[in-house]
Parts: C-alpha cells; sequence; structure tokens
C-alpha cells in the first residue's frame, strides 16, 4: 500500500482511478466500496475485538496446547474463538485427522489438505500445511507438484475435484477405481480417511475465505508476515471494473442503509413461517415442488458462470490438475432429470456415521459431535435483537448450502 485512504489502493484524475498495485485504469462511473483491511487475524474484525475476554482466552490457550497442530495460536483459532464450544469441536476432530494414530502416514494426510485446499486456491492453508508436510517427514521434492508424488496420491485428484465443485457427480465406480486391486490401490480405511480430510479442508477454505483470515504473521521474515504465494489477481478486481472508494471515508448510513427494517422484516417472516408450519405440514409432493422453486430462483451461480475454463491464478496449480473443472449449476434448464440426492435415502444418521466409525475408528464420534455443535449453535440474537429463536433462520441457511450441492430434504419446510 502506498498512502492512507483511497490512495492506499489508487491514485486518482478527474475521470479514472488508476490501481497503485497493478497500475490498471478504473472507471470512476460507479462505485464499489472496499473496507479498510485489518492487520489482526482477520481482514474484516477489527483488531481491537480479539483478545477481550479473559475467561476465553484460557479456555483457548488450552485448546490450543492440547490440541493444536502447528504449536502456536494461528489466525483460524483467533477467529474461531468468538465460538469457544464450537472452536474445542473444531480442533480436537482436526487434531485427530492429523496427529493421532489413523490408517494414513502422517505427511499423506497434510498433502492431501493441501490438494484440497488447492482446488479452492486457498494459500493460507497451502502454506500452513506445506510447514507441517516438511515437518512430519515429507519430500521436498512432492511440493514441486503432482506429477512429482506416488501415482496412488495423485489418483486422489479425481475425487478432490470433484467433491470440491459438484459432489452430486460421485459415483460408486469412483470409489471402486481407487480401491480396485493393483499397485497403487488404496485400502477402504485409508479412503475414509483421504475423503474426511479433502471434505473438512474443502470447507474450512470457505471459512477462511468467509472470514478473511489473513496470512501469519512470521518472525523469521522481514515483514512479520509469512510468505505467500501471491496472485495474479489484484484487489482492484473486485471492482469489475468499477471505482473503488474506501468504506472509511464514506457515510455510515451507506453500510446501514434500509439494515433494520430489512432485519425487522425477516423476523416478521421467520415468525409468519413457524406459525404456518405449526397449522400445517406440506404435503411430499408440495415441498418437492418448492424444493425446484427455490432451487431456480436462489441459486448464488448463475446457468453457465462456469462454462468457460478458470484461469490458474496462483502456483496452488501446482497441487491439481484439470484447473479448469468448478462449480456448474446441475439445474439447467429444461433437463427433467437432475442428479439431486434425497437425503432420506442416505444419511449421515443411519448410513454415514456408522460406515466412516468401522473404518476409522472414533472420527464418527468427533464428526458427529462437531455436526451438532453447529446445527445447534445459537446466542438467540439477530443484530441488536436478544431473545430471538433463530431455529427457522438456522434450518433455511442449513437446507439452502445443501440444495446448491444438489442435496433435498422432503420433508422441511
Amino acid at each position: 500500500m502506498n498512502r492512507a485512504g483511497t490512495d492506499s489502493l489508487c491514485s486518482t484524475t478527474r475521470d479514472y482511478l488508476i490501481c497503485s498495485q497493478c497500475h490498471r485504469v478504473l472507471s470512476k462511473e460507479k462505485k464499489m466500496l472496499i473496507s479498510q483491511p485489518s492487520r489482526g487475524p482477520s481482514a474484516f474484525i477489527p483488531e481491537k475485538e480479539f483478545g477481550q475476554s479473559n475467561d476465553a482466552d484460557k479456555l483457548v490457550n488450552r485448546l490450543v496446547e492440547e490440541y493444536s497442530t502447528s504449536g502456536r495460536l494461528d489466525n483460524i483459532t483467533q477467529v474461531m474463538s468468538f465460538h469457544p464450544q464450537y472452536l474445542e469441536s473444531f480442533l480436537r476432530t482436526q487434531f485427530y485427522m492429523l496427529r493421532m494414530d489413523g490408517p494414513l502416514p502422517y505427511h499423506y494426510r497434510h498433502y492431501i489438505a493441501i490438494m484440497a485446499a488447492a482446488r479452492h486456491q486457498c494459500t493460507y492453508l497451502i502454506n500452513l500445511h506445506v510447514d507441517e508436510f516438511l515437518n512430519t517427514g515429507g519430500s521436498s521434492e512432492w511440493l514441486k507438484g503432482l506429477e512429482y508424488v506416488p501415482q496412488r496420491l495423485k489418483n486422489l485428484n479425481e475425487i478432490n475435484k470433484i467433491l470440491a465443485h459438484r459432489p452430486w457427480l460421485i459415483t460408486k465406480e469412483h470409489i471402486q477405481k481407487l480401491v480396485k486391486t493393483g499397485e497403487n490401490n488404496w485400502s477402504l480405511a485409508e479412503l475414509v480417511h483421504a475423503v474426511v480430510l479433502l471434505a473438512h479442508y474443502h470447507a474450512l477454505a470457505s471459512f477462511v475465505f468467509g472470514s478473511g483470515i489473513n496470512p501469519e504473521r512470521d518472525p523469521d521474515a522481514s515483514n512479520g508476515f509469512h510468505p505467500v504465494v501471491k496472485s495474479k489477481l489484484c484487489v482492484c478486481d473486485l471492482a469489475n471494473d468499477n471505482n473503488i472508494e474506501n468504506t472509511s471515508l464514506t457515510s455510515n448510513n451507506i453500510e446501514n442503509m434500509d439494515s433494520e427494517s430489512e432485519l425487522e422484516a425477516l423476523m416478521e417472516r421467520m415468525k409468519k413461517l413457524q406459525e404456518e408450519k405449526e397449522e400445517e405440514e406440506a404435503s411430499q409432493e408440495e415441498m418437492a415442488t418448492r424444493f425446484e422453486k427455490e432451487k431456480k430462483e436462489s441459486l448464488l451461480v448463475i446457468s453457465g458462470a462456469f462454462d468457460t475454463d478458470m484461469v490458474s491464478m496462483t502456483n496452488a496449480s501446482r497441487y491439481i490438475e484439470d484447473p479448469g473443472f468448478g462449480y456448474k449449476d446441475f439445474a439447467r434448464r429444461g433437463e427433467e432429470h437432475l442428479p439431486t440426492f434425497r437425503a432420506q435415502d442416505y444419511s449421515w444418521e443411519d448410513h454415514g456415521f456408522s460406515l466412516v466409525n468401522r473404518l476409522y475408528s472414533d472420527i464418527g464420534h468427533l464428526l458427529d459431535d462437531k455436526f451438532r455443535m453447529v446445527y445447534n449453535l445459537t446466542y438467540n440474537t439477530m443484530a441488536t435483537h436478544e431473545d430471538v429463536d433463530t431455529t427457522m433462520l438456522r434450518r433455511a441457511l442449513f437446507n439452502y448450502v445443501h440444495c446448491m450441492f444438489g442435496i433435498r430434504y422432503v420433508f422441511y419446510v
């Protein structure tokens, strides 16, 4: 950054802006607000908000001492410490996957984490596990890319990319191909361990991006930060050829515009839905119709938006193949047979739990605790409102995310 304020991003003239980082010319006709980045653990949370509770600090320090795989209080843990109950469940599960007895060698575990993070170009997690990979005896040769790793690890690429972007396409043939008899086959126990790791780090990459996790501070680095794999993307790319302004220079009225009225409307809608649910339960046919309607109206990704090949922007591409493979809307217009799953046909409670616990001892209990924790976690607040029953909103978000990935809950409103 060159100077404070808007000049930290761009130098200005009457009709255009010039980004001080990539020197691209940007239009001033429209505005896109970009908040001032924080130097703390998160770009979205002011640094002063961390460490305000002594009791929470003591709990977090205890958890780090007991379950941290890196031996330090990293930025993910600090951000997640705002939810200490979930943090404990998360750290216990992650520690078990990476450090306790299991089917896979320790360096394999961290390389699989790198492969999973690379599918989402999450350089934060890649850097974290490159260090861990080397510390657990991994070969630096493997860090040159997939062509330098054993074939059996390389064979995970197909299931890695599908799980990351289009999980509804997974079939039994993908599993059979990996476990079939041969020199590079996986045992079922090894594959369960690998899939658990892949899913864990696909999800964690979303948390890193969604929480604005900053690079780790590194006392050995001259600038105080852990070196990261640099992207060819610039912050001005977020503007999509629009003008960039710093939110610190704009009126607070813009940020808070209509937020209170929208919140009130949402709470009223939640109350109405709850009352309707108590009065009348919808039929399965009606639920299926609602699912299709909501899917078509509310999917964030526009059909065809990911048809073009993705451009590999970072060195993360060395850990993956087929970088152009990404999310694609499974509900194309005109298609009658959509590749969706009914959650009731195969559920975690009835099938997944017992399977993973049988092949990878105790991981089922740890995952189940984590799932239940996040499913039920609430502080009964919405913005400044307290004692709010958030059940309807939390269930709607839960089902919406599953809907995006082709999982249908036919009995839910």
